[in-house]
């Protein structure tokens, strides 16, 4: 290095230490008084910053419990803590778990039975209308029913009762000659699968309805019943029936009808004509013959008016039809044979048709003393005759001579 580069270094270094030389205060008294002060200053302020820590931490706590609670943010989803084990020194009981209120309901048993095991399964019925019936306690029902005996007409499947499974509803007839009553009958099984009886939904009259046709059960558990206004047979074709559907509703103790018709309208094939005659007293006549007369009344006792009605006099043959009377039939008694038959036109509901029908035997003609019928019956448009509702009062006796 160059001699003056060396000089001015020196002196360089030499600046430096006398500057930092002056800075330094030797250790002596007046130090001492220095640092016990500002000790003594740190100090205060530290026991100033405690009590001012002990004013204020009451003052915001109980500012805090005034506050209102903040609303709860979102949570986010932690890991479920593992329940610590209870020790088994402690000697808290553990509680025993109470029933819980929400315990599963049990089951209802199922009551779908199918036909072949409700034929072969005793059964106990409702009981049938005052009349001759049929068994109605251990009853087996029949696919094919002799007479006093229990059939089984149709079947259906539903909740009839709301209790979450499905009952059975049987259509049965009690078998009397060519009809029978009918009722139709809900079934289900009890807990341990025994066949019981849920009650009657409904029951044929011998007024309305006199025959139940078919049955279905609805999803809101409603049993429908087809039923017609008259039951077929004794010479009443079944397309002559009037027919409605009616639903019933189990109420926890009996079916009641809840829809459909509740009655039927006159039916107008369902006639109802009666009569009623007086006798036949013959008297001589100039000409040696014997003439007298009968006085017939018919009246239509029915709801509905009748095409035609057919008269008809079972008298002895001698006897033979005389005078104006015969005017009203609509054919030629005259020519008519025994009986007498007399047809008369439509006789509306509630009317009456009055006639007096003379009759004359021939002179030396032996006629005698006796009794003969009088009858009468109702018959539609294409002169086929209709079954009357009450036959025994389309017939009368008179006698004669």
């Amino acid at each position: 290095m160059p001699e003056r580069e060396t000089s001015l270094l020196s002196e360089e270094f030499d600046r430096y230490r006398r500057t930092l030389l002056s800075e330094v205060v030797a250790p002596g008294p007046a130090a001492v008084r220095r640092t016990v002060r500002l000790r003594r200053r740190n100090h205060l302020v530290a026991a100033a910053t405690a009590a001012l820590a002990l004013l204020t931490g009451p003052a915001l706590g109980y500012a805090a419990l005034h506050e209102p609670t903040p609303r709860p943010g979102p949570v986010d989803p932690s890991p479920t803590a593992t329940p610590s084990p209870t020790p088994s020194g402690s000697t808290s009981p553990t509680p025993t778990p109470s029933a819980s209120s929400t315990s599963p309901t049990p089951t209802p048993p199922d009551g779908r039975i199918s036909r072949s095991q409700l034929l072969g399964t005793p059964v106990t019925l409702p009981p049938w209308r005052a009349g001759p019936g049929c068994p109605t306690r251990g009853v087996r029902l029949s696919g094919d029913p002799g007479e006093g005996a229990n059939g089984l007409l149709a079947l259906a499947h539903g909740d009839v009762d709301s209790d979450g499974a499905a009952e059975t509803v049987a259509l049965v007839r009690c078998a009397l000659g060519t009809g029978g009553p009918q009722q139709v009958v809900a079934f289900d099984r009890d807990a341990d699968g025994t066949v019981v009886t849920v009650g009657r939904v409904v029951a044929s009259t011998i007024d309305t309805p006199q025959w139940l046709i078919a049955l279905d059960v609805r999803d809101d558990g409603v049993v429908r019943v087809q039923v017609g206004d008259i039951h077929p047979g004794g010479g009443w074709p079944g397309e002559w029936s009037q027919r409605q559907w009616r639903g019933y509703r189990w109420n926890g103790e009996s079916f009641g009808q809840v829809s459909g018709p509740t009655a039927f309208g006159p039916n107008p094939h369902r006639a109802d004509v009666a009569v009623t005659a007086t006798d036949l007293v013959l008297a001589d006549a100039p000409d040696g013959s014997r003439t007298g007369s009968v006085t017939v009344v018919v009246r239509n006792t029915g709801d509905v008016p009748v095409a035609y009605v057919a008269l008809r006099l079972d008298l002895p043959p001698a006897l033979r039809p005389d005078g104006p009377g015969w005017a009203a039939c609509r054919n030629d008694p005259g020519t008519t044979g025994r009986p007498v038959t007399c047809d008369l036109t439509r006789l509306d509901a509630g009317k009456e048709r009055r006639l007096t029908l003379g009759f004359r035997a021939a002179a030396g003609a032996g006629v005698g003393a006796g009794t003969a019928e009088v009858d009468v019956r109702p018959m539609d448009e294409g002169f086929d005759f209709l079954p009357d509702v009450e036959p025994a009062d389309n017939t009368r006796r008179i006698g004669y001579r």
